[in-house]
């Protein structure tokens, strides 16, 4: 391979990952363009967006698109950050800046807005270019293993944690328990919240109980709850969710992508001044607000490592629940 090559992953045919959507290929290194960096990829976060992407739940906005966008790296190259200094890509890629609702502080509902691994070619490969804007400045002294899974996760379940108005000392419900929501339920349970898990895989449920969930099952909560997270991409999940809330309380839905939701009966689901509210990305200033709170209280990041020559086999094991907390590429 030369020096002006690079490996990166692309989805080659949106499908089930048995079907093999995810391929290595060689590719030229990308030219960072104004007010962009170039950035040598250390550690990239598995999301189950990629996964979506992979297998289509996601449209393709682009042919063979390289995911990934919890990205750790060194900028190497372009203008708007240091040589060598430690950068975060992440989901949000840019903006307009000049429509209404990036005027009013809520970029992340920009129609212009463009997305890491979606619209440009993202983590899952040796380099990439990132708006010097849009990128994080990280800390020297933490793993880029560690780091990865802050800048999307920890991000939209900051973002999901105030959408779900969850009173001081609340009761919160988390359905599903990957990678965004093992970050969530610290930052809910150091604020003193009382966290109710409910997932399907029995090493998840342990994990939430280690993290200190009060508790973990695979049905309804035991008591009811003051708000509610619904992590898992399944929209059979939101009557039962809805019903488990208290009078007043709000279930925020913080995927990109949702199965169909049944049916709901109005006097069961959303009567008593229930809500339901969907996350959408985030802004800069959420991923800002929670990297300074993560990096000065740090949670506990539990991590799957899968080399980056493995990619294909992260993703099937995310899509197997196979992964416990979250799943990282290294590059060596």
């Amino acid at each position: 391979m030369g020096s002006d090559l690079m490996r990166a992953w692309v989805v080659a045919e949106p499908g089930p990952m048995a079907t093999g959507p995810l391929v290595m290929e060689e590719r030229p290194i990308p030219e960072p363009g104004l007010g962009e960096v170039l950035v040598k990829v250390e550690a990239c976060g598995v999301c189950r967006t990629d996964l979506h992407l992979a297998e289509g739940d996601l449209p393709p906005r682009r042919s063979r698109t390289t995911p990934g966008h919890e990205v750790v790296g060194r900028v190497v190259g372009g203008e708007g950050l240091a040589p060598g200094s430690r950068a975060g890509v992440a989901w949000l890629r840019s903006t307009c800046g000049a429509c209404r609702h990036c005027l009013r502080g809520s970029e992340n509902l920009c129609p212009f807005s463009a997305y890491t691994g979606w619209d440009t070619d993202g983590g899952y490969a040796e380099y990439l270019t990132v708006p010097a804007a849009y990128a994080y400045p990280l800390p020297e002294d933490v793993p880029a293993e560690r780091l990865a899974p802050l800048l999307c996760a920890g991000i939209i379940g900051y973002r999901a944690l105030l959408r779900c108005d969850l009173p001081e000392g609340g009761r919160l419900g988390i359905y599903g328990f990957g990678a965004s929501a093992h970050l969530t339920a610290q930052a809910a349970i150091a604020q003193g919240a009382t966290v109710h898990v409910v997932t399907r895989a029995p090493a998840a449920r342990e994990l939430a109980l280690e993290l200190g969930a009060a508790s973990a099952g695979a049905t309804a909560p035991p008591e009811p709850l003051d708000a509610a997270i619904l992590f898992a991409p399944v929209g059979t999940l939101v009557p039962p969710a809805l019903e488990a809330l208290e009078r007043g309380g709000t279930l925020a839905v913080a995927g990109i992508h949702l199965t169909d939701i049944p049916q709901l009966n109005y006097q069961r689901h959303l009567f008593q001044e229930r809500t339901l509210r969907s996350v959408t990305a985030n802004t800069r200033d959420d991923g800002r607000a929670y990297l300074d709170v993560a990096l000065a209280h740090p949670p506990h990041v539990t991590i799957t490592p899968y080399p980056f020559e493995s990619a294909d086999r992260a993703l099937t094991d995310l899509a197997d629940d196979r992964v416990s907390g979250a799943a990282v590429l290294l590059f060596s």
